[in-house]
């Protein structure tokens, strides 16, 4: 798997969740804070969202927004109207929306709204650094993949078909990767030196070095081998990685095995002698010492709390 796919899938949890909205203004939805992260697409008319910190935003046909951080915020056709709570069902599903009363008078506003499921305990570097608002406008030949996906997802919550449940699941797990995808290589279009984890995923020495970790973490890489694969020496290499990634290529090895075995432990039937071995520790009990440095209890107990 590459990188942006294994920092997805180590923290999705549960199903993804969505809901088409029609509304008829005057509107206003909060949607309160969650471990998880969400976004909202205009389909039709105009909206303004209201984070919970930082000035209203003005959203228009075919704009996408995301909120990467799970914290609570507001969508509604005025910044002055009253908010209406918005709470997902235990089940995941959305509340059926509140009818107008009467023939509806106000504009229309058509709205795809979903959310995922994260498990905010072992949050990868690449998705904290996202601000707290994404926001895409629309603009003509931009993110096409993105807007192929939105038009997908758009019809299939409004004319469900038989397999419905299915598309609509694996097409909101594509947009969450659309969504990423199109973050990252908008800042390195905008900026022509990147840095972070937008420039990590652009410089070809530490993305070869990222590769192989999540690749072969069990491999006993040494920052030299690591370097090599981009053709930098040790300490030019260990430079690099530091200053775009934030952590020496060691301690990020070290972070991505636990997460790793973290993953293993909550998802798959192993016993602690295999899960050890894929992450790189010839020993069962190196593995348990380095694992409760890492996440407070021993594997077993983790295991425990996450059946």
């Amino acid at each position: 798997m590459d990188v942006l796919s294994d920092a997805v899938a180590t923290m999705r949890t549960g199903r993804p969740h969505s809901s088409r909205q029609d509304k008829y203004a005057p509107w206003g939805m909060r949607f309160e804070a969650s471990d998880g992260a969400g976004f909202h697409v205009v389909l039709q008319g105009s909206a303004w969202l209201l984070p919970e910190n930082g000035a209203p935003l003005a959203v228009g046909p075919g704009d996408v927004v995301f909120l990467a951080h799970g914290r609570g915020h507001a969508l509604a056709s005025d910044v002055a109207v009253p908010l209406e709570e918005v709470r997902v069902r235990p089940d995941g599903r959305w509340p059926e929306a509140t009818p107008p009363e009467g023939p509806p008078t106000g504009a229309r506003t058509v709205l795809l709204c979903g959310a995922y499921g994260l498990d905010r305990a072992r949050a990868h570097p690449l998705l904290a650094e996202l601000p707290e608002v994404v926001h895409f406008p629309a603009r003509v030949g931009a993110h096409r993949s993105l807007r192929t996906a939105v038009e997908l997802l758009g019809t299939e919550l409004e004319e469900p078909q038989p397999g419905s449940d299915t598309v609509v699941t694996s097409l909101l797990d594509t947009l969450l990767l659309y969504i990423l995808r199109a973050w990252w290589q908008r800042e390195r279009h905008d900026d022509g030196h990147p840095t972070g984890w937008a420039g990590a995923l652009a410089d070809p020495a530490v993305a070869a070095a990222l590769h192989a970790i999540h690749h072969t973490p069990s491999h006993p890489w040494t920052v030299g081998e690591l370097g090599a694969r981009g053709g930098l020496s040790r300490a030019a290499f260990a430079r690099r990685f530091t200053a775009l990634v934030g952590e020496p290529p060691l301690a990020y090895l070290t972070r991505w095995r636990m997460t790793t075995a973290g993953r293993l432990l909550r998802s798959a039937d192993l016993p602690l002698r295999l899960v050890a071995q894929r992450i790189g520790y010839t020993s069962e009990f190196a593995f348990a010492k380095a694992f409760k440095r890492e996440y407070g209890v021993a594997p077993g107990q983790y295991r425990k709390r996450a059946s």
